[in-house]
């Protein structure tokens, strides 16, 4: 298999070459199985192939493979709409579709402006928003993920997160520290008449895997109706059941203006949107926004609608609830083994396992040794946090608590490797 005829822009975590998926497993082609909890960075909250969704492809494959939104649109996306309103966030009941979560993220920032009429937007420190030229400016989790990109699109401010966890500090000081910041950039950076959306992960993903307290959501709400401003929530990782609900504002008491949708939506085919009022939409000027896949291609839409269909039937946010608490459970019963875990957090199955002393230096290295150890054994899970210092449990909502104890005990058995190399170099 010749990897150079890619381009070496993309990493790669594993040698694994998977050309079969069945829930929570991978295959190569000797058969050899892999677990992912990675679910493909939050993509395949259904588990892989769920037969449901694959009926549904097929059966869409041989009906219609596309019509173009702008042209003739297809029943299908009619009908999606309607479904996501009776599920979506209070006061949440028109959509717009597109393809991916960057994509979704800059439709969001162009209705905010059209609709304010107000040039600037606010993002949290920590954020990822996606690799297009504006959401790469909206980003800040990575230096990576920006650099030597000049020239970025501008009207971003970036007001602190509450990381009460990295600061050293309760909760209850970090959102006033970060309440309190935020007034301060509305004096000093951006007029509250000049800011159309406040933009925020409820749960940062490639920033660390940190919630946002509900105090601090609600702070923002606040200042968004005081000023005028929108609040989006971006839940491209934390929506459809991950967090335990299927959307994760609605754990907070907090209505968004605007929501972003994608990942999980599709079951791996690739599909986004946004959400909004009625109202609000209706201030989006007809023409000035548009794209030739969304809603038009419609495996995507056929995927959605299974999608739901088994998020609904088989009671997957309820699933990663429970299965959540049994993994949180397993993880602080090793974090009292291992002083290395610092920080173990997240609802639902999107937890992370920070690295470090709590308001100290984070350890990235332990948290990347510990990563490959898992791969040795065929576990697959990924890092996150700026200096890639949390490992993040994203496995498929089907997940169950035996193959989550498979992947603890895995992952126990590579703590102790690490710790044992670590011994063994200071007696050196």
């Amino acid at each position: 298999m010749d990897v150079a005829r890619l381009a070496p822009v993309w990493s790669h975590l594993a040698e694994l070459r998977p050309v079969r998926g069945e829930g929570v497993y991978l295959f190569d082609e000797s058969g050899e199985r892999w677990t992912d909890f990675t679910s493909g960075i939050g993509v395949v909250n259904t588990g892989h192939a769920h037969p449901h969704v694959v009926a549904a492809l097929r059966a869409q494959a041989e009906r219609l493979l596309f019509a173009q939104v702008g042209v003739a649109p297809s029943p299908l996306v009619f009908e999606l709409a309607e479904r996501l309103g009776r599920i979506s966030p209070e006061g949440i009941d028109t959509f717009f579709f597109t393809n991916s979560g960057a994509e979704a993220t800059e439709a969001a920032v162009k209705l905010a402006r059209h609709a304010t009429g107000r040039p600037n937007v606010v993002v949290f420190q920590g954020s990822f928003h996606g690799r297009t030229h504006l959401t790469m400016a909206m980003t800040t989790s990575k230096t990576v993920y920006r650099q030597r990109y000049p020239g970025l699109a501008g009207a971003i401010a970036v007001a602190p997160f509450p990381y009460a966890y990295r600061y050293g500090w309760s909760e209850d000081e970090a959102v006033a520290f970060a309440l309190r910041e935020l007034d301060q950039l509305l004096a000093g950076q951006s007029a509250p008449d000049e800011t159309a959306a406040f933009v925020i992960e409820p749960v940062l993903g490639e920033g660390g895997y940190v919630p946002a307290p509900t105090a601090f959501l609600a702070g923002l709400r606040e200042r968004a109706d005081r000023h005028g401003i929108l609040l989006v929530i971006d839940e491209v990782q934390t929506g459809f059941g991950r967090t335990g609900t299927l959307w994760n504002v609605t754990q907070h008491g907090v209505r968004p203006d605007v929501t972003i949708m994608a990942k999980g939506l599709g079951s791996g085919l690739p599909i986004s949107g946004i959400g909004a009022r009625a109202d609000l939409m209706a201030r989006w000027e007809r023409g000035t926004h548009g794209g030739t896949y969304g809603g038009g291609s419609l495996l995507p839409i056929a995927a959605a609608h299974a999608t739901l269909d088994v998020m609904e039937r088989e009671a997957l946010p309820a699933n990663a609830t429970a299965r959540g608490e049994h993994l949180r459970s397993g993880l602080c019963a090793l974090q009292a083994r291992h002083p290395a875990i610092g920080d173990v957090r997240g609802p639902g199955l999107m937890v992370g396992v920070e690295f470090g002393a709590a308001g100290g230096g984070p350890d990235g290295a332990t948290a990347k040794a510990v990563q490959r150890a898992c791969l040795d054994e065929r576990l697959l899970l990924l890092t996150c946090g700026t200096f890639d210092q949390v490992i993040r449990w994203i496995p498929p909502l089907v997940v169950s608590d035996a193959q989550i104890d498979a992947a603890l005990a895995t992952f126990a058995r590579a703590l102790e490797r690490h710790a044992a190399s670590e011994r063994a170099g200071a007696g050196a």
